[in-house]
This record gives C-alpha cells, sequence and structure tokens, in this order.
C-alpha cells in the first residue's frame, strides 16, 4: 500500500513536467564593467540618499532577472551608486520595491538575511574569479558578510568591520554601505576589481543580479570595477585586547578517556581571562595574525546531532580566529557540495587534511586553552599562502597535553580559474605522539564554455608520517605504510537543465590526518550524481529539479560496506518560494563485526539491504509563520524505522522570533533491545531590543545522552568591532533515566572586546 501511494505522488509529481513549458533562452549580456568615482567629501552613512555628494556617483541601473527567467527583465528597478575615498568604498543604492511587499523579519545583527528582501555586495579584489567577499543588508540595516571557500560556497560565520544603514521610502527602501579598505585585503598596483551585486524579492521568489552566468552572480561570473587608485590601508594595524570574567562549575566527569581524573562535587572556578589579538598587515596583500592566551568563550554553539552510523560526525567551525581567510586553507575541494545527496556531510569531509576544529576542543568537545599562535596568510601575484602555529595547553579532563599545532597552505592561480598547491601539518591535539602530512592539489575550472556551462576537475593526493604506539596501527601489518590518500573527481555543476558530477578516493588504513578529518579510512569508494532542472515559463510551480545520486564504498580488500542509491523524482518550488520535496533511498549495509548501535543494542554481522522513501514540504521564509516537516518510512538493518523531522519558525515582530525544531526517529530492530526511539528537540528564542541589542535563546535536548544544554546570549554592539557579551552555558543530565535531570557543567561568561584600527 506504501509503494502504491508512493507512485501515486511521483506521478502526480511527473504530470507537472509534461504539462509545463520551458522558457526559451535569453542573451547573456556579457561582461559589464564600470568606472567608479571618487570622491572628496565621506558621505554620512545613515540610509538616506539625500546628499550632494551620490550626484556625482558612478550608476548601475541595468540589473536583470536571473530567476524565475535568467536576463529577462526584472519585475522592479534597482539603482546602485559607487563611490571611494582613499579609506572606503561607499556604495548607496534605491531599492524598489511595491508596498507591502518587503520581507524584512531578521533585526538581530549578524543573524543571516539570505531569506529576507537584500542587496548583497560581491567584491573579487584580485579579479582572479575564484574568490573573495560578500556584504548583505536587508530593509532593517542588518548586515550580513561572508568569505568564499570556492565560487559557490562560503564561511557565513567569517565576520568583518564595516558599516551600513538602510532606511524606507514609499516606493521600496534605500541602503548606504562603507567597506573600509583596511577590512579588505587587495593588490594595490591594480586598478580593476570584480565586482557583482544581487538583489532578492521574497514573495515573488525572484532573484535579479548585476552580471550572472547559468543563474549564478558568484565571483567566476562577476563584473568589472575600474579606475581604483591611491587606496589607503593606514599602517594596517588592528589590536583587539578582550577580556572575561568566568564562572565555570563541573559537578561530574563523564570523559570515558579520563576516567580516573576525579572531581569534586560542585567543584568551582572563577577567572578573569584577558587575550588580545593582533592583526598586521604586511602588505597590502598579505595578512599576519598573532593571538595570546585566546579566548573563544562567546562562540555560538553548534546543533545537537544523534550518530546512528558506524562512523565520525562532522561539526562545523564557528570560531573568528581560524575563519579569517579560511578559503586560503580549503584543500581538494574535499568537503565541497556537488549535489549529491547520498553523500552525508561527514562522508564528503573525508580526508580533508587540515580541519581548524580539532584545535582546542578535546575528543568530545571540551574546550581546551590555546596559549598563544599566529598566523601568516595572503596572496602575492598569482600565489597564495597561509601559515598558522598554534600551542595548545593541556587539559586533564580532556584527556590532552600542551603541544604545538602548525598548518602551512600554498597554491599558485594557473590560467583565470585553475589552481595548484602542496599543504603540510604536523602535530596531534589530542596526542603526544609525532604526527605529519604532507599533501598534493590541483583544481581545474572552466567557467567559459558554450551556453554558459562551467567544468570543474580536482586531483589530490596525501600522504601522513605517525609515530604509533606498540600494537596501535590500524593496519599493524605496515606500522610505517598504507598511509596515503588520494581523490579525483570531475563536475558539471549547473542551476539549469543538466547538470552531473563523479568523484573517487582512496583512503588507506594507517592514513591519519591529526589536524584533519577522517569518517573512515581503509576504503575506497566512488560517488556520482546526474540531475536535470526544467523552469516552466508559466503556471503555479516555478522551477522543477530532478536527481539521481549513488555512492558505492568498498574495503581496500574490494569487499562491499556502503552502497546507497538516491533518487529524487521531483523537487519542486512554486512562485512564493514554497517547497515539495520526494525521495527514496536504496541503501546497502555490511558489517564484518558486530555494531552496537546504541547501549545493548548490537547488529550482527551481516549483509542488510533496505529502502526508504520520503517526503518534505516547506513554507517560504517570507512569512510570519515559515518551516517544513518531513517523513520518510522505509527498512533499517532488516527492521523498519521512520523519521520525522523539521522546523517551525513564528516571527510576530521583527523583534521577536521563535521557533522549534525536532528530529524523532523510531526504530524497531529484530535483536534485543531493538525497539527504541531517538529524539533531538530544540527550541529558541530571540529578543531583539535594537539593532545594537540582542537576547537569543537556544534549548537542546537528545534522549542518547539524556542532556539538556542550555544557551543563552546577551549582545550588544555598539558599533562593528566593539563587542559585549553576556553568556550562559547550562548543561543537565538525566544520569539515572528516571527523568530527574541534574546540573552536569555550567558555564557563565562576561566578555568585552575592543578593535582599536590604525
Amino acid at each position: 500500500m506504501r509503494l502504491v501511494r508512493w507512485a501515486s505522488w511521483c506521478a502526480l509529481a511527473c504530470a507537472g513536467w509534461a504539462s509545463a513549458q520551458e522558457t526559451a533562452p535569453l542573451q547573456d549580456p556579457g561582461q559589464k564593467t564600470v568606472r567608479i568615482a571618487r570622491t572628496m567629501a565621506r558621505p554620512v552613512i545613515d540610509g538616506a540618499l539625500d546628499e550632494a555628494v551620490w550626484q556625482s556617483a558612478a550608476r548601475i541601473d541595468n540589473f536583470h532577472q536571473v530567476n524565475p527567467v535568467e536576463y529577462a527583465e526584472p519585475s522592479e528597478r534597482t539603482e546602485i551608486y559607487l563611490l571611494y575615498d582613499d579609506d572606503a568604498l561607499y556604495i548607496g543604492a534605491r531599492i524598489y520595491t511595491p508596498p507591502g511587499e518587503i520581507t524584512a523579519n531578521v533585526m538581530r545583527q549578524g543573524a543571516s538575511i539570505t531569506q529576507e528582501d537584500s542587496l548583497f555586495v560581491t567584491l573579487d579584489p584580485f579579479n582572479t574569479q575564484r574568490g573573495g567577499y560578500f556584504f548583505g543588508l536587508n530593509a532593517h540595516g542588518v548586515r550580513f558578510d561572508g568569505l568564499y571557500r570556492n565560487v559557490s560556497e562560503y564561511y557565513s560565520d567569517w565576520d568583518s568591520i564595516w558599516d551600513a544603514a538602510a532606511q524606507r521610502f514609499d516606493g521600496g527602501w534605500t541602503a548606504e554601505y562603507e567597506i573600509p579598505f583596511k577590512s579588505l585585503s587587495f593588490d594595490p598596483n591594480s586598478d580593476t576589481w570584480g565586482l557583482n551585486f544581487s538583489r532578492s524579492l521574497e514573495t515573488r521568489n525572484e532573484d535579479m543580479a548585476w552580471v550572472s552566468r547559468n543563474r549564478r552572480w558568484d565571483p567566476s561570473s562577476a563584473g568589472l570595477m575600474t579606475g581604483l587608485t591611491g587606496l589607503d590601508q593606514g599602517i594596517g594595524l588592528d589590536i583587539v585586547p578582550s577580556a572575561s570574567l568566568v564562572n565555570r562549575r563541573v559537578l561530574r566527569n563523564d570523559n570515558p578517556l579520563t576516567p580516573a581524573v576525579e572531581v569534586d562535587p560542585d567543584t568551582s572556578d572563577d577567572d578573569f581571562e584577558p587575550s588580545l589579538d593582533v592583526f598586521y598587515k604586511l602588505t597590502p596583500q598579505m595578512n599576519a595574525a598573532l593571538t595570546i592566551n585566546t579566548d573563544f568563550s562567546a562562540t555560538e554553539v553548534v546543533d545537537r546531532q544523534v550518530n546512528l552510523t558506524r562512523f565520525g560526525l562532522f561539526f562545523p567551525e564557528k570560531r573568528d580566529f581560524f575563519l579569517r581567510e579560511a578559503d586560503i586553507f580549503e584543500f581538494g575541494r574535499i568537503g565541497a557540495s556537488d549535489g549529491t545527496g547520498a553523500l552525508s556531510n561527514a562522508e564528503r569531509q573525508n580526508a580533508r587534511p587540515f580541519f581548524s576544529r580539532r584545535i582546542g576542543l578535546g575528543a568530545f568537545g571540551e574546550p581546551v586553552d590555546l596559549n598563544y599562535g599566529g598566523k601568516i596568510s595572503g596572496r602575492a601575484g598569482r600565489f597564495e599562502l597561509g601559515a598558522l602555529s598554534i600551542r595548545q595547553d593541556e587539559n586533564p579532563l580532556a584527556g590532552v597535553d600542551d603541544t604545538t599545532l602548525s598548518v602551512v597552505r600554498a597554491k599558485a592561480g594557473i590560467g583565470s580559474e585553475s589552481t595548484i598547491g602542496v599543504v603540510l601539518t604536523n602535530g596531534d591535539p589530542l596526542n603526544p605522539r609525532d604526527n605529519s602530512l604532507a599533501g598534493f592539489d590541483a583544481l581545474y575550472r572552466n567557467s567559459r564554455l558554450p551556453g554558459g556551462r562551467t567544468i570543474e576537475a580536482g586531483v589530490w593526493y596525501q600522504s601522513t608520517d605517525t609515530e604509533w604506539f606498540a600494537g596501535e596501527a590500524p593496519n599493524p601489518l605496515e606500522p610505517d605504510g598504507a598511509d596515503s590518500a588520494a581523490g579525483l573527481s570531475i563536475s558539471v555543476p549547473s542551476n539549469n537543465k543538466f547538470r552531473g558530477a563523479f568523484a573517487t578516493r582512496r583512503v588507506e588504513a594507517n592514513f591519519y590526518p591529526a589536524l584533519g578529518f577522517t569518517s573512515r579510512t581503509d576504503v575506497r569508494d566512488y560517488s556520482g550524481q546526474i540531475g536535470y532542472t526544467h523552469r516552466p515559463a508559466t503556471g503555479y510551480w516555478q522551477s522543477l529539479f530532478f536527481n539521481l545520486d549513488g555512492q558505492r564504498i568498498e574495503g581496500l580488500n574490494g569487499r562491499l560496506q556502503s552502497q546507497q542509491i538516491g533518487l529524487t523524482p521531483v523537487q519542486m518550488y512554486n512562485r512564493t518560494n514554497d517547497m515539495l520535496y520526494i525521495r527514496s533511498n536504496f541503501e546497502t549495509e555490511v558489517l564484518e563485526v558486530p555494531f552496537e548501535i546504541r547501549p545493548g543494542t548490537i547488529i550482527p554481522v551481516g549483509e542488510y539491504s533496505t529502502d526508504d522513501h520520503g517526503i518534505e514540504w516547506g513554507f517560504s521564509a517570507h512569512r510570519r509563520f515559515s518551516g517544513r516537516i518531513a517523513r520518510t518510512d522505509g527498512g533499517f538493518y532488516n527492521g523498519t524505522r521512520v523519521r520525522t523531522f523539521g522546523n517551525f519558525t513564528w516571527v510576530p515582530s521583527p523583534r521577536f522570533r521563535t521557533g522549534v525544531g525536532f528530529n524523532i526517529q523510531d526504530i524497531d530492530l529484530p535483536v534485543e533491545n531493538g525497539k527504541f526511539t531517538t529524539r533531538i528537540v530544540n527550541t529558541n528564542f530571540d529578543i531583539v531590543f535594537s539593532s545594537k541589542l540582542s537576547w537569543t535563546n537556544l534549548i537542546q535536548y537528545d534522549n542518547v545522552s539524556e542532556i539538556v544544554g542550555l544557551n543563552l546570549r546577551l549582545n550588544w554592539i555598539p558599533e562593528a568591532g566593539r563587542e559585549l557579551f553576556f553568556v550562559v552555558n547550562h548543561n543537565l543530565q538525566d544520569f539515572d533515566e528516571d527523568n530527574h535531570f541534574r546540573s552536569l557543567a555550567s558555564d557563565v561568561v562576561a566578555k568585552a572586546s575592543y578593535t582599536f584600527r590604525f
């Protein structure tokens, strides 16, 4: 019966494909260039374009539609004004929007505005077409910036110092940006930067841009801004002192790595923790950074995950020190999303040589102090260089010793979009053993193919050298060998019509990147994807996506470990950006040793073939009430699994936001203790007193660890580069699983930081 219903869903979805007519292609307007005007008078950044200085600005008003019909005339006008002086780039914008159609639900600085009516500026100061920065603004004047890790993905937690403001008028809203040259790296000998603008009109699911190619407006498809001369970065020195008052209480040590370490009941510490970060531009293109007694106490917590696999999970980096120029340290496009849904995030990241999150954290996420460290990163001509060295303190509760951790990354640009590079690492943050890694990678990219097409191909190789303790090497027959990893990939990404990708990698048993990330070793894996996007010219649906993807992972002995084929017969978005998603997965798992999926539940050796089918429905974020809900139903290790997950957000006012998220898995296995349920539940509510002062609250719970985590943050940002935090983290655990939660640990932190810029 379930399959009958599933077939009905697919038939209805496919009917939409047959009945719709695709939009005829329109003409690519080609390369666009603007010559910026120099000003002697700095505009006041208040969101109003009423000053005479804007009359002399260079003007851009030839935007075109990207979605739903690329290169068509946009439904609303956008006017951009460009000025600069010695110190900063100034951007003014008049964004025409009908009354009542401005989506502006976000008012908290630093929050994502990607689902808001917004204007984004893309800057590629080196005009490499491989990376750069973006700066976004919504109608409330909320700033959102990021650093491109590659042309299609970015670090949204990267943060810089700049100013912006917005105001409303009868026909829409206006914006003003001030982006200091002190916040950017660039080549002073070049007067030409890559530049682009994009905006969204959420109520119509319409995207507009100055330049686009194949429905993308990333750095590889940017226009040109010329005429930049005499730019001043000052002496290029930022001094950022900060101080924290910290109260820590540890009531119980549950770290299995250090069970012998006793913790007295109600252990409490009160500390005053000053820290210092210094950033200096050795040249306009090359940056040096020094950190002393680094404090990450105000870093946002990560989302809770429950692991029902045999392999590790991957958590993103959120710390600003490591995110600065993090794009330089990217290697081999490992971790890049290529649309292959069969790969989990952890599998995509497998064999990553450097992952900064390994620094300053114990094996179970315990914070480990960093005494001092330094970093040099930047560009010189067609070369990119990054070098990092950190002295990590010991932490008996985390089971780690003090050690020095280092990484060096170098890349050279080849042609307009391709690169070749090397990476070296040394040190193990979790073990006193010696560990080093050397790797090589090359990437070919060409986004100038006929029809706006792009092709990407990459190859990489790594080898580690590890001082294994007696009998510890995963492959004891070759304790000094079997320690390399290699990969190859090719993709033809596209947001319109056909797309495809293929990748393979080989990871040997003794490959151990102590400063990187591995999900599994002693394997060879293959993954691929093919898809098609259909965009009807008229009708209820705006875009329809088809996708077929797969992955096969086998041991180096040739025996199958995991296989998955995923079929998405259709993923649909309507004209207001609501979504319907249908997917089937067909999986095979082979266990050569018993697998304890949870305490007391053991999956025996054997081969397990299952399938599951799911549907997801999402409401566009431009509404006061938005979210998504999904359900999958199918087999799981010869039993069954039903997954229900989703999140909902209610925004009755830009000053108040609340939401709830959940992931529930009902599992019934034909083994002892095989019937159980896993639950992850989180709720949040934010109160925004002004664009400078906000209070955020997050509560997370999972019934595997039986831990409730509370995170409360009061954040005051009087201006960019000056912040005050008050943070409370408190964990409670149901030790006896009797629904009586007791405090496990807590941190109360008051932190202030101030950037002195010279």
